[in-house]
């Protein structure tokens, strides 16, 4: 599903951001805030799929995620 995969990858494009924060780094503070809005907003879209399939008689059988 490409909402979960760009979920994954937004989660792991802030790891960096999240320990120089940690650090005292006020712009990473920042970045990390405004990345886990695109997070929040990003997993809605995951339920609305995970939903919608659920709904949908005909969806595709899940398949195992890649990496």
């Amino acid at each position: 599903m490409e909402e979960y995969l760009k979920l994954k990858q937004l989660v792991e494009e802030v790891a960096d951001d999240v320990y120089k924060a940690q650090g005292g780094n006020k712009a990473a503070g920042t970045r990390v805030r405004k990345a886990m809005q695109d997070i929040k907003n990003m997993a809605q879209e995951v339920r609305k799929k995970i939903l919608d399939m659920r709904n949908d008689d005909s969806a595709p059988p899940p398949t195992a995620p890649e990496g």
